[in-house]
């Protein structure tokens, strides 16, 4: 039978620009599981990238484990550390937790794709796109903003690392669009998320949208 897959010396690869990378990245510090994992700095779309010796898949994040075990995506990689953990849990155990996480993964992936989609040459880009995914994300970021006016997002979990890691790459890769001009809750949330160690350690490089 083999031998169960841990963190010692474990691997992280990750782009800088990533920002689901981040999302893992920020939960090994947050845990302080940072110790076990070295992190690798690596390239994707690239048949030379280092990444393909570990996996097929190729993105990131990537987590090699002690025997070579690769697990990949940032919620499949926090949901494994989630296990390694005592007395401390990352992803919410409750349905309104799971709610909350959904939103904030939820806007980030709205983002991602409204920003894809600038990034194209403008005679090729999709207005309807681009309607959909802004109007998307104000409706997000207004439930969101009443969600933190209540109290929540409080807990330093799985929500919190998404919620946090979205917005930060809207102030980023995304500056774009304006989410703080009519949410006064979100943003003092944001200026109290963005002085945590592991939000420092892991800021990407700003693009030029």
């Amino acid at each position: 039978m083999p031998a169960t897959p841990t963190l010692a010396n474990a691997r992280l690869f990750y782009t800088d620009g990533s920002p689901y990378a981040r999302m893992a990245r920020m939960a090994l510090r947050e845990t302080g599981l940072i110790a076990s994992v070295e992190e690798h700095a690596t390239t994707v779309r690239d048949p030379q990238s280092t990444l393909l010796q570990h996996s097929p898949v190729g993105r990131v994040p990537s987590l090699v484990l002690s025997d070579g075990t690769t697990l990949v995506e940032s919620f499949l990689i926090i949901t494994w550390l989630d296990s390694q953990l005592e007395g401390q849990n990352l992803i919410p155990r409750t349905a309104h937790g799971l709610s909350a996480h959904g939103q904030a993964l939820g806007l980030l992936d709205g983002i991602i794709s409204w920003n894809r989609e600038l990034r194209r040459p403008e005679e090729h880009r999709s207005q309807d796109l681009l309607n959909l995914e802004k109007v998307r994300a104000e409706r997000i970021a207004d439930a969101l903003e009443k969600a933190v006016a209540d109290g929540g997002f409080q807990t330093v979990d799985a929500a919190y690392i998404a919620l946090s890691t979205a917005l930060g790459y809207i102030d980023r890769r995304h500056t774009v669009w304006q989410w703080r001009a009519t949410r006064p809750a979100l943003k003092k949330w944001m200026d109290a998320a963005s002085q945590r160690p592991a939000f420092m350690e892991t800021v990407p490089q700003p693009s030029g949208i």
